[in-house]
């Protein structure tokens, strides 16, 4: 919601879709698809697959849906913006499902005229991809590539016209902050594990003041972290620090209460809350 109150802004995560609302008069006053994030642009990159047995992070030939799971707005100088943490998340039902990984398409030879070498398992292969998208000429094989989710947290105006986007900084920092754990999933340690679906997957976002200055903290739900940015200037945040308790050295339990699962730290956020300090006990 607005500082203001005036307008209400609600994602549509599986539709890559948002929605403002006025509300006063309770009424939808429009709405916007949030388009994709070109990953073949340097700055732009991730890593794709499982099966690499490495980090790397590389541009690819793929559009990323954003299909941001939290939003949250915040005002800087009279004028509101959002921020979203772009999880992504796929169409996958019991009655429909669009999911498939990228080596199951039949790629257009003239654009991927290295379909072969692009879809191998280490490679491209692997990625998680839409059958909903990318046959641009309905003729049965796919000319565009598409992945869930940005890997990235971006900073939008009301309109849906990106101002920021993290690139591929938060695969980046993990890569840098816990080379042995990169993007592993949240109920297990495993390296790599999560690189041909979503990476390190921010879903949580929360903004706060701290002495003066406006801050985003982004949760990164499989690698059980915060990154945490300088938003003082949407159109160039800076990253400050990463934080997590999470002990990678730690065997998870089925028992959730269990001695082992406790010393894992803080797993998987969904959610953030950020309290000031006048709200705060210790101040």
């Amino acid at each position: 919601v607005s500082s203001n109150s005036r307008e209400a802004y609600v994602v549509c995560q599986e539709n890559n879709l948002m929605l403002v609302f006025d509300v006063a008069s309770r009424t939808l006053t429009r709405a916007f698809g949030l388009g994709v994030k070109d990953h073949s642009i340097e700055g732009n990159g991730m890593d794709a697959s499982n099966k690499d047995d490495a980090i790397n992070i590389r541009t690819w030939p793929v559009y990323g849906f954003y299909m941001p799971d939290a939003i949250e707005a915040f005002e800087v100088d009279g004028t509101t913006y959002l921020i979203s943490a772009n999880e992504g998340d796929s169409r996958d039902y019991d009655g429909y499902s669009e999911e498939v990984r990228m080596k199951d398409l039949e790629l257009d030879p003239e654009a991927f005229p290295n379909a072969e070498e692009l879809l191998a398992s280490e490679n491209l292969g692997r990625l998680k991809t839409t059958t909903a998208n990318g046959d641009a000429d309905g003729d049965g094989d796919h000319d565009v590539l598409y992945s869930y989710g940005a890997r990235s947290f971006t900073i939008w105006d009301t309109e849906g016209n990106v101002v920021y986007d993290s690139g591929d900084q938060l695969e980046r920092i993990i890569a840098a902050a816990f080379p042995h754990a990169f993007n592993t999933t949240n109920d297990e340690n495993a390296f790599d594990n999560r690189s041909d679906d979503k990476g390190p997957e921010p879903e949580a976002i929360e903004t706060g003041y701290v002495n003066g200055r406006l801050y985003a903290f982004v949760g990164l739900e499989r690698m059980s972290g915060i990154a945490i940015f300088d938003i003082s200037d949407p159109t160039t945040p800076m990253c400050i620090d990463y934080l997590s308790n999470r002990n990678f050295e730690a065997t998870l339990s089925d028992d959730p209460t269990s001695a082992e699962v406790i010393a894992m730290g803080d797993l998987g956020p969904e959610g953030l809350h950020f309290i000031s300090n006048e709200d705060s006990p210790n101040g």
